[in-house]
């Protein structure tokens, strides 16, 4: 960076002594802020709150590499000796102050009536006054503003906390070697995202303002202007920590190498050396995945639904209904983890994931660098890569990413906001056994948004003590839903055990329904395994009621046992009245005189005369794979083949990033797809 471009940012700035630093921040208390800042704390630097300018880390210095973070004193006759922020970057941050590891999101209790109660805890609201962020820290807080307060689901307690932020930023004057952030365009000059902006000389501060809140702190405590010296004194010392920090990632295509690269051999490698730990996470000041803890009393009336940090490093992670995990090894794990960061992210929400920090890599136990596996795996740029496949949310429009030729895709379909978030009641009717594990709840609300529902969006279901599950509708009725549900695990099973009258809290619909209307004029296909066939069955409704806009209708059923079946007398009566309906059980008794064998077989001897098909798949992952080979090779075309995918979707509204499939959070982007849009990723283990 040539020093002369930054003179007309540096226009107007005053002088802040060192010794008057304690003004500053009895200014910022006196405004009813509480003041984070860095402090010495356990060998390391983090953000705490602090009383006074004493509590900063003045003449302590910090050196990194991966895997090590040292402090040091400075020498009592280096220059720096008296300076307050020549350390680099606290390991924290500032995300702990604006997206706390934990918090209390919700509360459902049983109230004295039988009644159901559900409070959506208040966000909360005490001003915040950060002094000591770095650019890397106000890129990261960009980051966040747009993934928790700019899409079309918010983060209330994180808008409410970012609504009362004053920051004051400290322009780098040391770089550590684990720093990168010339490499990601986010540092070490601060230019955007901060009130205040100090670069630190000898004597105290070159002190800017860049908002009005900023301006009326510095007007406040009435300081000389610092006069051409000491602005270039400012200026040159970052323009040095850019020269040499270099450019030690190429960010030029790094999308598209690393998504072509998903099957290399070096994700195995740094899985034999990762701990899957959760580090690398933990410091990271944009990751954002959260998981939900429940609490409840003795007696199950009420419990608190605590919104907690986690990491896709856990082997809980991506865990589902049944037990297994579709993200089972560290290689996995890894892998989904530095595509977000440094592909994908872009595709989701228009910006890299990372900020260039370092962190990571100073925090790993055993020294591994992201900026060397980048190398490895994605290779030096090339200027004729294939481009990545689009991302697959509705409506998405391109971005040109400035230094790549990629066009990332962001959503502008939903508006900020737009999602709903708030739980209301529903009461149960009826509750109809269909299997041993199965039963079919009928609920009556009078809710709007959940009346409208559509077939293939499914609903957060919440009762007092158990999990928050995310749960299909399978049908749609003018005065409420209905809910197929499988006892997998201690929500679903408590569920499938309520009586008449019982009330449930649900918050919908959410999602992507069947895009029913793409058949119009077509032959229809319906494909469903086992508990496949609930979130089909809303479809069917649909397809029956406007029968003339379709040609053909058949509906394909596979189960692994007579009694697995579902709405077995529904399916009766409808072939009865002339649908065509095959059915096939994978393994049967005597008793069973119809099809056995897996659902492909339904269609061995079907000639390939598809063209005019749409298709509509759910059930097991492995099922809809072999089921889509099966169409592809009848010519049923992949645009015009759907499926519906399960993952653990614990959020339901794409904040939490448990139901990551490459770049779709398949919750928000789904849960239905054309085969397509998935293209490889359907196919792939483990992405």
């Amino acid at each position: 960076m040539v020093i002369e471009n930054r003179w007309p940012v540096m226009a107007g700035a005053r002088f802040l002594p060192v010794g008057r630093l304690d003004d500053l921040i009895g200014a910022l208390h006196a405004d009813g802020r509480r003041v984070v800042g860095p402090v010495v704390e356990d060998g390391g630097i983090k953000m705490a709150e602090i009383e006074r300018a004493a509590e900063l880390p003045f003449g302590w210095t910090a050196s990194a590499a991966p895997g090590l973070v040292r402090l040091s004193r400075r020498p009592a006759n280096d220059r720096a000796a008296g300076r307050a922020f020549d350390n680099g970057p606290a390991w924290s941050g500032i995300k702990p102050w604006t997206f706390p590891s934990r918090v209390d999101a919700l509360t459902v209790e049983t109230r004295e009536d039988g009644s159901l109660g559900v409070r959506v805890e208040a966000p909360a609201n005490q001003p915040t006054a950060v002094i000591g962020a770095r650019a890397c820290d106000l890129a990261a807080l960009a980051v966040h503003d747009r993934v928790l307060a700019g899409g079309p689901a918010i983060d209330p307690d994180y808008a409410a906390r970012r609504a009362d932020l004053l920051v004051v930023a400290v322009e780098c004057a040391l770089a550590t070697s684990t720093c990168f952030c010339t490499s990601m365009g986010t540092g070490p000059e601060v230019t955007t995202g901060a009130d205040v902006v100090l670069a630190e000389v000898d004597g105290g501060f070159v002190a800017r303002s860049d908002s009005p809140a900023g301006e009326r702190l510095l007007a406040g405590l009435d300081l000389a202007e610092a006069g051409p010296l000491r602005v270039g004194a400012a200026i040159e010392q970052v323009t040095k920590v850019r020269d040499a920090m270099g450019h030690a990632v190429e960010a030029e295509g790094l999308h598209d190498r690393l998504l072509a690269n998903l099957d290399s051999p070096r994700w195995e490698a740094i899985a034999e050396r990762c701990l899957a730990c959760a580090n690398c996470t933990l410091v990271c000041p944009t990751c954002f995945c959260t998981g939900t803890v429940i609490e409840s009393d003795l007696d199950g009336r009420e419990s608190s639904a605590t919104r907690q940090w986690d990491s896709c490093f856990t082997a809980g992670f991506a865990q589902v209904a049944g037990g297994g995990s579709f993200r089972p090894h560290h290689a996995d794990r890894y892998r989904q983890w530095l595509t977000h960061k440094f592909a994908t992210w872009w595709d989701q929400f228009g910006s890299s994931g990372c900020v260039g920090c370092g962190r990571c890599i100073a925090w790993c136990p055993v020294g591994i660098d992201v900026r060397e596996e980048l190398a490895a795996i994605a290779g030096p740029a090339i200027t004729d890569l294939p481009a990545a496949a689009p991302a697959t949310t509705p409506a998405a429009a391109p971005i040109a990413v400035k230094g790549t030729r990629i066009l990332a895709m962001a959503p502008t379909a939903l508006q900020p906001g737009s999602i709903r978030t708030d739980y209301v009641t529903a009461t149960v009717t009826e509750v109809r056994p269909e299997t041993a594990d199965t039963a079919t709840l009928r609920l009556v609300t009078g809710d709007a948004a959940l009346l409208a529902a559509r077939p293939g969006q499914f609903v957060m279901v919440a009762v007092p003590a158990f999990a928050i599950p995310p749960i299909s509708i399978s049908r749609i009725n003018p005065d409420g839903l209905e809910l197929t549900i499988r006892a997998a695990g201690p929500a679903t099973s408590f569920m499938t055990r309520l009586r008449p009258g019982a009330e449930l809290a649900l918050r919908g619909p959410l999602g992507r329904p069947w895009p029913i209307e793409d058949a119009y004029g077509r032959d229809v296909a319906i494909v469903a395994g086992g508990i496949g066939l609930a979130p089909l069955r809303g479809l069917l409704d649909q397809v029956l009621a406007e029968r003339d806009r379709f040609s053909s209708i058949r509906v394909y059923l596979g189960a692994r046992t007579p009694r697995d079946r579902l709405f077995v007398a529904e399916m009766d009566a409808l072939a009865a009245g002339g649908l065509d309906i095959r059915a096939t059980v994978d393994r049967a008794g005597p008793e069973w005189l119809g099809r056995v064998g897996i659902i492909t077989d339904i269609f061995r001897n079907a000639k390939a005369t598809g063209q005019n098909v749409t298709a509509f798949v759910c059930g097991p992952e492995r099922m809809m794979t072999a089921v889509v080979d099966v169409l592809g090779d009848l010519d049923v075309p992949r645009e015009h083949t759907w499926l519906t995918l399960e993952r653990r979707m614990e959020c339901g509204v794409g904040l939490c990033g448990h139901c990551q499939l490459g770049s779709r959070f398949v919750c928000r982007d789904g849960p239905v797809f054309s085969v397509a849009e998935l293209g490889d990723d359907l196919r792939r283990e483990g992405l």
